[in-house]
């Protein structure tokens, strides 16, 4: 008897393999799967913008990444005592603008560099809806007016009034061609890229049902158009995962929006089956038993039993380092052998 509706997951051309350099751009879905592999000892870099939904914002993301663009005190503007840039998330925002600008270019310069050699980008799509500025943000006695332009989308609204923004909803042609655009420069860059799509399964319920449907709908037929047209581009069905494989609320948060631990760890079971190599796969098992034994809180750390544990596991480390010097394992070395 089946209680799960099968799923086919396409394995892509090339897997993903430890020593790949992985750049993760997108909604918080990219950042469970971000941290996952980042605690696994793989070469990741997530969200140099922040947290971002909607295509117009992930692609103006990456786009800037390739040229690495500078900003400018001229894109910040100053809102409840905080400077923020329309293109980042909250994240990057402070009292400082000078910090908040230095912390926006060091990560801007770090992505550009790292997708230079990147050799995996993952995208995760969360919402067609875009949000773009209307004439009172223009009007508005904000500096600075050059970035307040009705009709420029904005990656975060920074709880900026509600009548500043116009809700988009981005049409599916709307929605390609954003991405038709920056997989051509993104190719150009590195022309070994290879890209993974995925679309969140975070329900925007706050958009509503029937409309988080309609954008989730409009994500994946751009998607799905991209991924036939191109031979470099893939898809990973973590929407169909949760949606229609768990369907069922017990994988939820409290919301009822965000998947929970164990669906989250569902959805990266599978990943790991489709995407990542089979040997890779035997490794993430071992530094997964290393790390989780580095989070391990001993009850009496003074006893000869713990410094046995630790001795045992700083062999581990120190074995794994040296069979794969690709392998971040300074933290883990660090703790086991500094702490005894």
């Amino acid at each position: 008897m089946e209680f799960m509706v099968p799923i086919d997951i396409k394995k892509p051309a090339r897997q993903i393999t430890y020593g790949n350099r992985l750049l993760l751009v997108g909604s918080c879905f990219t950042e469970h799967i971000g941290q996952t592999l980042s605690d696994l000892k793989f070469s990741v870099l997530q969200n140099p913008h922040g947290i971002l939904f909607d295509p117009a914002s992930v692609t103006g993301s990456l786009l800037a990444c390739v040229e690495n663009r500078a900003y400018s005190p001229d894109d910040l503007f100053q809102l409840n005592e905080l400077w923020h840039s329309w293109d980042h998330h909250s994240r990057f925002s402070g009292t400082d603008p000078a910090s908040c600008l230095h912390a926006i270019n060091a990560s801007l310069q770090q992505a550009h560099a790292f997708l230079k050699q990147a050799d995996w980008l993952i995208i995760t799509l969360g919402s067609a809806f875009s949000y773009r500025l209307t004439g009172e943000a223009a009007r508005a006695a904000v500096p600075n007016s050059r970035i307040m332009v009705p009709g420029r989308p904005v990656a975060n609204c920074h709880r900026a009034p509600a009548q500043w923004f116009q809700k988009h909803l981005m049409a599916i042609e709307e929605i390609q061609a954003a991405l038709d655009t920056c997989y051509h420069r993104l190719i150009r860059f590195n022309p070994n890229l290879q890209i993974l799509f995925t679309v969140s399964p975070v329900r925007h319920i706050r958009d509503g049902v029937v409309e988080n449907n309609r954008s989730k709908a409009r994500l994946l037929e751009a998607v799905h158009h991209l991924t036939a047209k191109f031979p470099n581009l893939y898809y990973f069905p973590a929407y169909e995962l949760v949606i229609d494989v768990l369907r069922d609320y017990r994988f939820y948060d409290a919301d009822l929006v965000h998947p929970n631990y164990m669906a989250t760890e569902f959805v990266m079971e599978r990943f790991s089956e489709a995407c990542v190599t089979e040997e890779s796969r035997q490794l993430m098992q071992e530094v997964r038993r290393l790390t989780i034994a580095r989070k391990h809180k001993p009850f009496h750390p003074h006893t000869v039993a713990h410094r046995q544990f630790l001795q045992s596991h700083l062999e581990k480390a120190r074995i794994l380092a040296a069979r794969y010097p690709f392998l971040d394992l300074r933290e883990e070395l660090a703790y086991f052998g500094g702490a005894q």
